[in-house]
């Protein structure tokens, strides 16, 4: 008895090629999911990077640093005829608590002038510092240069390296720490830093997403090209009504030309 060659198995080979169905979608070109993919990816960091950034703005606005340094660093903001801002005043306040702890053996005040003005910001915070926190005038050391936070950096950098110094902990807002951070390692700084509480940048949350979108702008400028922020309109506008600002004979009022306020962002 012969078996058939060829026994069924209900099972049907499909010829190899073409396949065919309605559940089957063609295979798209590469001319079409490369350029895809490659915008995808584009939006996915123009969209994650700022975000990521800020965030870490506001982790860093966060922390107190105040490991033991050599120096507490103040960086600049608007002083009138000699007489620290509010902003300013803060600064120096939390500056000299760091100092009274403890946390470093002497005081930075950093901070150029604008055209026309006598006083720089760096001169300004001394002598507060000398005259109203009783300060040893040999503990605090004037860098009366910038207009920015990096032209200041670039100075202390130097004074640094003058006095030997490795580390300092930075005082500004909150906001600004991030930025200030990166600039003082990039001038050789091993740097921590301690913002203040008070002022206009921690008024209202308005007011603190206006920074956290300039800081993340300002920080990805500085890395990305290397330059930094202009001064901004809330270190140098005019604050009325203030009643820690004393009025010293010979000193204008906020807002006229001989008073012009200065600031370092």
């Amino acid at each position: 008895m012969e078996l058939p060659e060829n026994e069924p198995d209900g099972t049907e080979e499909r010829p190899r090629g073409r396949r065919s169905g309605r559940g089957e979608r063609p295979r798209r070109s590469l001319w079409f999911t490369v350029p895809v993919s490659v915008v995808l990816g584009l939006l996915a960091i123009t969209v994650l990077t700022p975000l990521t950034v800020g965030a870490r703005i506001w982790y860093q606005a966060r922390q107190d640093e105040r490991p033991r340094s050599d120096a507490i660093i103040v960086l600049g903001a608007a002083q009138y005829n000699g007489v620290p801002s509010p902003t300013l005043r803060w600064r120096l306040q939390h500056a000299l608590d760091l100092y009274r702890s403890g946390v470093a053996p002497a005081i930075v005040t950093v901070g150029g002038k604008a055209p026309g003005d006598t006083y720089t910001e760096a001169d300004s915070g001394r002598r507060w510092l000398i005259e109203k926190g009783g300060v040893p005038a040999a503990r605090v050391v004037a860098v009366p240069v910038g207009r920015d936070t990096l032209e200041s950096f670039q100075a202390v950098g130097k004074e640094y390296k003058r006095l030997h110094w490795s580390s300092g902990v930075i005082v500004t807002d909150p906001w600004h720490g991030l930025r200030s951070k990166r600039m003082a390692e990039d001038n050789g700084i091993k740097a921590a830093a301690s913002p203040t509480r008070s002022g206009p940048s921690v008024q209202t949350r308005d007011t603190q997403f206006h920074y956290i979108v300039r800081e993340t702008g300002g920080y990805l400028s500085y890395v990305l090209l290397g330059k930094s922020v202009k001064t901004p309109s809330e270190t140098i506008k005019t604050i009325h009504g203030d009643p820690a600002v004393p009025a010293s004979p010979g000193a204008t009022a906020p807002g006229t030309r001989s008073a012009a306020p200065t600031g370092t962002p």
